[in-house]
């Protein structure tokens, strides 16, 4: 199992899952879901290395450096901390 903490909380989830969900849910904000609205740009500002690589959407997106968008993340594993600097 994975976790993913926002926020001072944490959740967990099945390794290899979207993280929007547990993100959505403590609190990370979200709109379109599908990589197109940038509401949920967010830092991976610990174990982003469990984070599969950007998906297309991302890189399309052209986010700022360590940005991530948590609605096409997905972890692999371990534990993962978002912020929203």
């Amino acid at each position: 199992m994975a976790i993913i903490r926002f926020e001072e909380e944490e959740r967990e989830v099945a390794d290899g899952s979207n993280v929007m969900e547990a993100c959505e849910d403590m609190g990370l904000p979200f709109g379109c879901t599908e990589g197109i609205c940038g509401t949920c740009m967010s830092v991976p500002s610990a174990g982003a290395f469990n984070l599969e690589p950007m998906t297309e959407k991302e890189l399309d997106f052209d986010l700022p450096k360590g940005q991530r968008l948590a609605c096409q993340c997905v972890i692999k594993g371990g534990e993962v901390e978002f912020t929203l600097d």
